[in-house]
């Protein structure tokens, strides 16, 4: 089982993404005080959509310095940045454009680029020049923010393809079974380098995923994408709501808000 530090479960959808902003804004606040600014890797997806929402909601976005929060991705299809499937064009509409964020403040993938290990590799050295870390050290953001996929992939590293086996890279690109096959993912190395891993994970079309990656049965569930993220000097914590939760059995070691 992973290192886990902490599971916390919210009652409804909305009391989840709420709790999750809290959560978002603490964290925030102790890296500004720590080390002048926070640096957050986003994803993508319906869960986390909803969340961006609440961000850039009146009665969140005044809680957040937004000044000293730097944006980079976990993943991206391999799309233009208003592409419809884009990870970028819905954290802009849903986040950046609402809270008119600064330009200089956001790193995106380059989605479009016609040689996607090219794009990968520079977007590794757009996160080593963001957090001033030379080759060969691991970069260390301050919060990755994660989904879960119904196979047990997180950000595009999905079961059985050549990303999730890398070692050397920090980015690199990953190969879907369906939908916009190449994209481009940050790797176990970088995750696991994270002084924060935090998993977003809603709705009872992933209880059985959750089940088998917080309480694994087999190798099989021990191997899956999302089960090999454990930080490993820093935190991994599972945000979930009540209907992704409820396929748990043992008793959770940090069960409550957020």
């Amino acid at each position: 089982m992973p290192a886990i530090s902490n599971i916390r479960i919210a009652g409804s959808a909305q009391d989840w993404a709420h709790q999750t902003a809290a959560f978002i804004a603490s964290v925030s606040e102790r890296a500004v005080r720590s080390h002048g600014r926070f640096i957050m890797a986003l994803s993508g997806g319906s869960t986390p959509k909803m969340l961006y929402q609440v961000l850039a909601s009146s009665e969140w976005s005044t809680r957040l310095d937004w000044t000293k929060i730097y944006f980079l991705f976990g993943d991206e299809r391999c799309v233009p940045p208003d592409h419809p499937d884009s990870n970028f064009n819905m954290a802009h509409t849903a986040l950046f454009h609402p809270l008119t964020l600064p330009q200089d403040h956001i790193f995106r993938m380059r989605g479009e680029g016609e040689d996607p290990s090219a794009v990968a590799q520079e977007y590794e050295e757009t996160i080593r020049q963001l957090t001033k870390t030379p080759s060969p050290v691991v970069p260390r953001i301050d919060l990755v923010l994660l989904g879960l996929g119904d196979d047990g992939h997180t950000a595009s590293l999905f079961p059985g393809t050549s990303a999730l086996q890398e070692t050397t890279k920090i980015v690199t690109v990953g190969h879907a079974p369906t939908g916009i096959r190449s994209r481009l993912t940050l790797t176990l190395g970088v995750l696991n380098r994270a002084a924060m891993v935090l998993f977003l994970v809603t709705g009872k079309s992933k209880v059985d995923m959750v089940h088998r990656v917080l309480e694994p049965d087999s190798e099989e569930d021990r191997s899956l994408p999302a089960a090999c993220v454990s930080p490993e000097s820093g935190q991994l914590v599972w945000m979930l709501d009540q209907a992704a939760a409820q396929g748990l059995t043992k008793r959770l070691p940090h069960e409550g808000d957020a």
